[in-house]
């Protein structure tokens, strides 16, 4: 025991080490060539590039990637499954619909309503429509009590189905310029994340973390069951719909200002269960360092691979998560033999 407990304070150390140096490594890195240092004795370009730019994404990234990462590991947890993701379960898409039915349909929504929302309108949508799905899929896949994972994501794989091809629709309706500006944003992009988009990502995000820090006891004991969780004072019904209320939160927030960013909600807690064991007490806390990291350096490679231009973050996260998502799967099926 004693050995296991210093093992996690020696691999504790990592993940914040890894997480300044690659901030650190953000900042240089780029079309411009600048550094922390041009931001006093630097050109007006170099400081234009480091403050305006490359400071808000790099904040943007973490905040992001540890919303994403936290969301997954508690879904995870609620569902009993280390295969379920915002994206694999469809609650990315839901988002990515609504979204674009407000940069695409404005004009039908009524005056009020754009006028009380402002600049809000499209982290609002997208949470909802992450939201929807959640509640839809969560109640589908709930029988006799319990959470059947089969159901769950092949509820999943219906409405990915279902809003992609919505979202599809919407796109084909629209112009040429668009179709661009959207099929690069389906990707995911965080290019666009200002000063101002920081202030809205902020305050959600330390809400989001810290709520999800304060239900690490209660996943536990939900991982024991409904059962034995009910007996020991939790409510599995209000805890699950909180936590559900709570991912749709992180994951329209993600989606309204960065896109469609897949898998690091399933790569993150995974590896994290691999080092530090399956208790969220470690699973929680460290998931948000990982998907902090995981992003930031994903981001990294998006401005670095084929500068000047950028390659869309999605992309590198797919590349990523799609053949992790087909491991968990093979390394399912052979406990199963």
């Amino acid at each position: 025991m004693k050995t296991q407990v210093n093992l996690i304070h020696h691999r504790s150390w990592i993940f914040p080490t890894l997480l300044g140096l690659l901030f650190i490594i953000s900042l240089h890195i780029g079309a411009v060539q600048t550094s922390i240092f041009a931001a006093f004795n630097g050109s007006s370009l170099q400081k234009s590039v480091l403050w305006d730019l490359r400071l808000p994404r790099s904040l943007g990234a973490m905040l992001i990637g540890a919303m994403l990462a936290v969301s997954g590991a508690a879904l995870q947890g609620i569902f009993r499954n280390p295969l379920i993701d915002a994206g694999i379960i469809g609650v990315t898409t839901g988002a990515s619909f609504s979204a674009v039915v407000v940069l695409s349909l404005s004009f039908l929504l009524p005056t009020a309503i754009q006028h009380v929302l402002g600049i809000y309108i499209l982290p609002v949508f997208a949470f909802i429509g992450s939201l929807v799905v959640c509640l839809v899929i969560y109640n589908f896949s709930r029988r006799w009590g319990k959470t059947d994972v089969y159901l769950l994501i092949l509820a999943g794989i219906a409405l990915n189905a279902i809003f992609g091809a919505l979202t599809g629709f919407i796109i084909y309706l629209s112009d040429d310029i668009a179709i661009r500006s959207f099929t690069f944003w389906s990707m995911g992009d965080l290019g666009g994340i200002t000063w101002q988009k920081l202030m809205l990502i902020f305050p959600v995000a330390i809400f989001c973390i810290v709520f999800f820090l304060r239900q690490v006891k209660t996943l536990d004991a939900l991982s024991l069951g409904d059962s034995s969780a009910f007996s020991m004072g939790v409510s599995p019904d209000r805890v699950n719909r909180s936590i559900i209320f709570v991912s749709a939160l992180c994951v329209g927030v993600a989606v309204a200002f960065c896109g469609a960013i897949g898998f690091v909600g399933l790569v993150v807690p995974h590896i994290i269960r691999t080092w530090f064991g399956p208790s969220h007490r470690m699973v929680i806390p460290f998931s948000i360092w990982g998907g902090a990291i995981l992003l930031l350096l994903a981001d990294v490679f998006s401005r670095t691979l084929i500068q000047p231009a950028e390659l869309p973050i999605g992309i590198i996260t797919s590349v990523v998560g799609g053949p992790f998502f087909l491991y968990l799967l093979f390394k399912q099926k052979r406990q199963l033999l």
